[in-house]
């Protein structure tokens, strides 16, 4: 276990990670990239638990979303059945992430960030859109523009749709889907690929 763990977080986290999975006999399985999850706990008819994370996550990413995983299979033997993110989550949460906020894990641009979100843990961390960033290390992938980057009135395709940006809401930004002329509101970290100006 310790050899695929150091493929996907930070080496100083392994211990205390490989320690959580064997404490709470945590069933791990790393999956292909998934468009709307990046990782998720399930239970099953038998009594068994699953815990799964996208493979394309970075270090720090997998990190996290694993510890977040890892409250929901503990909140689920502690408690039972509850609010998936209710408040016995973000306190075993809280608990469980808080060894691994140091600046031998985590670089200490992201350390003030996560320290914030920890505050009170949000169901996603893409609902944090400073998180979100800094964990991706402030970078879309190549030939990809994150959609606040993009000026207004761009032409962009995300997920073989084809849209155009608009103004922004509070954090999300109005962009109208060309071909039902639909509006929809996007995350401001979504990565897209810029087609035009109109």
């Amino acid at each position: 276990m310790k050899a695929t763990l150091l493929a996907y977080i930070p080496e100083q986290s392994v211990p205390l990670t490989e320690y959580l999975i064997k404490k709470y006999a945590i069933n791990l399985k790393i999956v292909n990239e998934r468009q709307t999850k990046h990782g998720d706990f399930r239970t099953f008819a038998d009594g068994r638990t699953q815990i799964t994370v996208n493979n394309n996550l970075n270090k720090y990413q997998f990190l996290l979303t694993l510890i977040h995983e890892i409250a929901h299979h503990v909140t689920y033997k502690k408690f039972g059945r509850v609010q998936p993110h209710g408040k016995e989550w973000k306190t075993v949460f809280q608990h469980l992430m808080l060894p691994f906020l140091r600046p031998d894990i985590y670089p200490n641009h992201i350390l003030p960030l996560l320290a914030n979100h920890f505050k009170n843990p949000k169901a996603s961390t893409d609902s944090d859109p400073k998180l979100a960033l800094a964990l991706k290390g402030n970078m879309a992938k190549s030939g990809k523009n994150f959609v606040f980057e993009i000026p207004e009135g761009s032409i962009f395709v995300y997920k073989k749709n084809t849209y155009k940006k608009g103004k922004k809401r509070r954090t999300r930004f109005e962009c109208l889907n060309l071909k039902n002329n639909k509006v929809y509101l996007f995350n401001q970290n979504i990565e897209v690929s810029i087609v035009g100006l109109t």
